[in-house]
C-alpha cells in the first residue's frame, strides 16, 4: 500500500509517474504502442502515491462512466474486479441459479 511506504519514496514515484505521462506525447509517434504503455505506467504511480489523483480518477469515471470503465480493465484494478464479481453475482440471482 502506498501510503506505507516513505514520504520521499512515495513522492519520487509520483514524479516519477508524472514525468512518464509527460513523455506519452514524445513516445506516441514510436511505431507500437509504446505510447499507451507508458501513459499507463505513469497513470499508475500517479493513482498509488496521491490522494489527490485517486479522487480526480474516481469524480472522472462517474462523469464518464464508459472510459472509467475501460480504463479500469486497463490498470486491472482490484475494485473493477470486486465489481465485476458483484455484478455477475446479482445477475446470477435475478435470474435464478441457471437453467432447469
Amino acid at each position: 500500500m502506498a501510503r506505507n511506504r516513505h514520504p520521499i519514496l512515495r513522492n519520487a514515484l509520483l514524479v516519477l509517474g508524472l514525468v512518464l505521462i509527460a513523455l506519452t506525447p514524445i513516445v506516441g509517434p514510436i511505431p507500437g504502442p509504446g505510447g499507451i504503455v507508458v501513459f499507463g505506467a505513469g497513470l499508475v504511480l500517479v493513482l498509488q502515491n496521491a490522494g489527490w489523483a485517486r479522487k480526480l480518477f474516481a469524480r472522472w469515471k462517474r462523469r464518464w462512466p464508459r472510459a472509467g470503465h475501460y480504463c479500469d480493465m486497463a490498470l486491472r484494478r482490484p475494485s473493477f474486479r470486486r465489481r465485476q464479481e458483484r455484478e455477475k453475482a446479482d445477475t446470477k440471482a435475478a435470474f435464478g441459479a441457471g437453467p432447469r
